[in-house]
């Protein structure tokens, strides 16, 4: 189950709205599954105004959503706080041209990639999926963004799964979570 921070009454009912599933999709794994926050409409509505909160008027110009579960939650944040939305995808997956970044994962490799010109450099950014386990995405997302030129303000999670020390990989940059789970 969530852990949640008591300092924001709509925390724990977001943490609540959260469903935890054992075992899936391998023996030994807690998912946290979001679908659950999705269907209640004032908890799904009360994590949008949280992120808007926290960052309407910090001059943040770009909105990076990582696939998938970053496109729920990053159009709406973006359209609230007056910035575009950048979706950060699967490789093969934009159909112009596109710059990646690899990143290692448990049993492997994967890239994340954004079309070219979808970002200028000196403008600011927030990343922003619905979880950080082991932080290679999020951190992939940075070095992305930050080839280019834009700077990464902070990134921003429904979800952190303590234990797996993702946050210790980004490099210094600010993570902003909602929820804390067990990993």
């Amino acid at each position: 189950m969530a852990s949640t921070d008591e300092q924001d009454p709509r925390i724990a009912k977001i943490a609540k709205a959260i469903r935890v599933i054992p075992d899936f999709p391998k023996p030994g794994i807690l998912f946290q599954d979001i679908t659950t926050l999705l269907l209640d409409i004032k908890a799904f509505r009360d994590t949008i105004d949280l992120f808007v909160e926290r960052y309407r008027g910090k001059d943040i110009s770009v909105v990076a959503g990582i696939e998938a579960r970053g496109f729920i939650f990053g159009p709406p944040i973006a359209l609230a706080i007056g910035a575009k939305f950048v979706p950060m995808r699967k490789p093969k997956k934009l159909p112009g041209e596109v710059i990646s970044e690899e990143y290692s994962l448990e049993y492997g490799t994967d890239k994340i990639e954004m079309h070219v010109g979808a970002v200028e450099a000196g403008e600011r950014a927030l990343v922003i999926d619905d979880l950080i386990a082991t932080g290679g995405t999020l951190c992939a997302a940075i070095r992305l963004l930050e080839r280019v030129g834009v700077e990464v303000v902070e990134c921003a999670c429904v979800i952190e799964l303590q234990g797996l020390k993702g946050r210790e990989r980004l490099g210094g940059k600010p993570l902003f979570v909602l929820v804390n789970a067990m990993a």
